[in-house]
């Protein structure tokens, strides 16, 4: 039996990994050192480093853990493997989405907020007269003690108002002039009740009497009357007793008391919102809102980006006094907030919601938080940290990775930047390719060392030249799409010009306003030209909307598409085929075999989602739920189905002597070939390949998905649609968790759309694919009220000229890189 504690060598031994698509990996890996792994997006590399090596370090830890408290942590899985000796604890600081609460925030999250309520609770300013100091729970808006009474914390109320709830008071109630009621209440339910009730229901709103408006929205009245419905189209309904809601009252108690997000949500846009009267938007209760610090409430440092915040602490912590209880208290602030300032991020501010930051920006925040920590001996195993960062950030990221490791610990990053993987100490490349054509380790040892290695796909874009083939000439714009007067979040009454027919590249800081301009902004203005409202926000629902004095070209798009890196599902039931649709058709195929119509099997049976043809036992999901006592619970295959997910009649129908099972367990690229004589299949089946994720399941469930297979999937399901008139396409970061042989892939596809005449817009800090761009508008010059302005726009060639920016150097440096061969 081998000595797991062993470490008398530097190296951590792996033998006989299988984990996913690993193919009995052995590889050893230094200790103490920065070692990358890398390879193209599903070759196995997260594979080796979070399913095998940080799964092995956390089963090892819980084994020391008492059973009913490791019920309590989330655990990965034991990993496939004969064996791993030299193996230190690990921490995994993983690219994911913060909790979907709005309660969270930045402060919550690297328990900055912490140590301010305690500065405040014992070294603020209390006004003349109070009683005697405050807890620290007083100053926090998430506990009973803290939070504003009006509110309940959340810092804003909600109402409606006849506007909001009739938005077109042209229509009469028979043609849906109150906009807050749900479909099927407009067609006979509170329509019919208020003609019952003496009210006309085909007269223009706007000309009732105000009386009866006020009534109809406001009252809290709820009379139940029998209703006798109106013939229609022949038909005759029979008498009911219906009970009248108001819209009001339905809209607050909707959003109050339902249990659906889709309900509360579509009910939130015919809410208005207001900062609380109490506490005037700052969540908390007056009493701690009058306790000051350097002349300020907690809400107002909380509102501060850090480096202010850090600034306005500071003479605070430099006082030398050691009966002042201040003192250390902001040293500790304003010592963690430089460390966060470092990694890019002291544009963000402590009362920023959680939900709000980007997946980079929570795990650079966890970084921080580490680097604090004092640890030492440990393995970080680090998801993509330079995700989202400006090259000028990504020294500032590297120089906090060998902070880490010259405190005594390893670190396992799993990487696309080239380069910071060239300044790695070590290097695990797997691959050569996706899925089943990957899992191998091609190199593992010095980075120089993968130069000889002539079937990794990462040695070309890490060693020759060049990286992604560029256009010589930029393309000559078709049209110019012009906002005019935008003012949202750091934005300031800022002009913004997009030429149309190319492909234009939006660059710069962390927080320079990058999205803020393209997927809010520029994404509201045409959403309304086209004839739909803005979208919410997903986690956090209603957003503020943008001001803008004028939108000039808007005519000469036609259509929207957004593609984002959200999930395409957030249950096992959603996956890559039902999402495109392709399961539609593989279904209506199965259903059209002669075995199946004699059975009068139609496409419904073949689906895993309803009843009939699924297995009742797992209900459809290949798994059950195993619950054990003092232990985390986990999941089994299906003693039933054994993970086929249907029953065994429905497993009797084959097409070409394949089950719909066998199907669903079938890569994209090995479906091509079996669905090939089916045209809607094989169109769909072809762009997911010309994407890159021909080494997907068909039925690989939503949540195993990363963010940037999951766009790819949205841009592969747009890429098979029949496209009509001129198409914008928004893209958010789209090389974000894509090696450059895969970002090769998808800029091929990208410059296609362009090429047929559409405009492509994308946010990016690739310097590749900005050279590459026709058209780039830098913001800055730097984050969050440093930021905000267009700092350079025009040609690569022109914005990498441009004195004042931050992007410059950079895209000037990748532009004097040669073509790759």
């Amino acid at each position: 039996m081998p000595d797991h504690g062993d470490m008398t060598d530097s190296y951590v031994r792996v033998r006989g990994a299988r984990e996913h698509n690993l193919r009995q990996v052995d590889v050893d890996i230094p200790r103490d050192a920065l070692v990358a792994f890398t390879g193209v997006s599903g070759s196995g590399k997260s594979s080796l480093a979070f399913g095998t090596l940080y799964a092995e370090a956390q089963r090892r830890y819980f084994e020391s853990v008492a059973p009913y408290a490791r019920r309590l942590i989330h655990q990965v899985g034991a990993p496939k493997v004969e064996d791993i000796t030299g193996l230190p604890p690990a921490v995994a600081l993983e690219q994911r989405r913060s909790a979907p609460t709005s309660r969270s925030s930045l402060g919550t999250v690297t328990t900055l907020s912490n140590t301010l309520r305690m500065l405040f609770s014992r070294a603020g300013d209390y006004p003349e007269g109070a009683a005697e100091r405050l807890d620290s729970d007083a100053f926090s808006p998430n506990t009973t003690a803290g939070a504003c009474p009006e509110c309940h914390g959340l810092g804003t109320v909600h109402h409606v108002t006849e506007a909001s709830l009739v938005p077109d008071p042209a229509l009469s109630l028979r043609d849906g002039a109150i906009a807050a009621w749900p479909g099927a209440w407009q067609g006979k339910n509170l329509r019919d009740i208020l003609a019952t009730l003496g009210h006309d229901i085909d007269r223009p709103w706007r000309e009732l009497p105000q009386a009866d408006r006020e009534w109809i929205l406001f009252t809290d009245e709820q009379p139940v009357v029998t209703v006798h419905p109106v013939r229609e189209a022949g038909r005759i309904q029979r008498p009911y007793k219906g009970q009248y809601m108001s819209a009001r009252r339905y809209v607050l108690h909707t959003f109050a008391d339902s249990k659906s997000e889709t309900l509360r949500k579509r009910v939130q846009r015919f809410m208005v919102s207001d900062d609380c009267p109490v506490c005037d938007g700052r969540r908390l209760r007056p009493e701690a809102l009058a306790v000051t610090f350097e002349g300020r409430d907690i809400a107002e440092l909380a509102g501060l980006p850090l480096a202010a915040l850090a600034e306005t602490l500071r003479p605070a912590a430099a006082r030398t006094d050691d009966a002042d209880v201040a003192a250390p208290l902001a040293r500790d602030l304003v010592t963690r907030i430089e460390i966060l300032t470092e990694l890019g991020l002291g544009y963000l501010s402590m009362d920023r919601p959680a939900p709000t930051l980007s997946p980079g920006e929570l795990q650079r925040l966890r970084l921080a938080t580490q680097l604090r920590s004092g640890l030492f001996g440990v393995v970080y195993v680090l998801d993509e940290p330079s995700a989202g960062l400006h090259p000028a950030d990504t020294r500032a990221l590297l120089t906090v990775l060998h902070r880490l490791k010259d405190a005594g610990n390893s670190l396992f990053v799993v990487e696309h930047d080239m380069d910071l993987v060239r300044r790695a100490d070590w290097l695990v490349d797997v691959g050569p390719r996706a899925g089943e054509h990957g899992g191998r380790v091609l190199h593992s040892g010095p980075v120089a060392g993968l130069a000889q290695v002539a079937e990794s796909a990462t040695r070309r874009f890490l060693f020759d030249s060049g990286e992604y083939p560029r256009h010589r000439e930029p393309r000559e714009p078709t049209g110019l799409l012009r906002l005019e007067g935008i003012t949202l979040h750091n934005l300031r009454a800022l002009d913004a010009e997009f030429p149309l027919g190319v492909f234009t590249a939006v660059t710069g800081v962390s927080g320079s306003g990058k999205s803020t301009l393209v997927t809010r902004v520029l994404a509201d203005a045409v959403t309304g030209h086209l004839g739909a409202g803005p979208e919410d926000d997903e986690e956090t629902g209603a957003r503020p909307t943008a001001e803008l004095a004028a939108a000039k070209g808007l005519a000469a798009v036609d259509r929207l598409v957004r593609v984002d890196q959200k999930p395409i599902g957030r249950t096992p039931r959603s996956n890559l085929a039902t999402y495109t649709g392709l399961f539609d058709t593989v279904r209506k195929v199965f259903a059209a075999t002669d075995a199946a119509r004699a059975r009068g099997y139609t496409a419904g049976r073949f689906s895993f989602n309803v009843t009939g043809g699924r297995c009742e036992t797992c209900q459809g999901e290949g798994f059950v739920a195993v619950e054990l006592l003092f232990l985390p619970g986990t999941y089994a295959p299906c003693t039933a189905c054994h993970g086929a997910r249907y029953n065994p009649g429905t497993l009797e129908i084959t097409y070409r002597d394949r089950t719909i099972a066998d199907v669903l367990a079938m890569t994209v690229d090995t479906a091509a070939d079996f669905l090939a004589d089916l045209p809607a299949a094989a169109r769909s089946l072809r762009t997911l390949q010309d994407v890159g994720l021909g080494y997907l399941r068909l039925g690989q469930p939503a949540t195993e998905l990363s963010g940037g297979e999951a766009q790819r999937i949205k841009l592969a399901t747009e890429l098979q649609r029949t496209r009509r008139g001129h198409t914008l396409y928004l893209l958010d970061e789209p090389t974000t968790g894509l090696h450059p042989a895969d970002t090769e892939v998808l800029l091929r596809q990208l410059h296609g759309l362009v090429d047929a005449g559409h405009t492509v817009v994308v946010v990016e800090h690739d310097m590749g694919v900005v050279a590459g761009a026709d058209h780039v508008i830098d913001l800055g010059p730097g984050g969050g009220a440093a930021g905000g302005r267009i700092v350079a726009a025009g040609t690569p060639a022109e914005v990498a000229a441009a004195a004042g920016s931050r992007t410059a150097p950079y895209l000037a440096r990748r532009r004097a890189r040669p073509e790759p061969s």
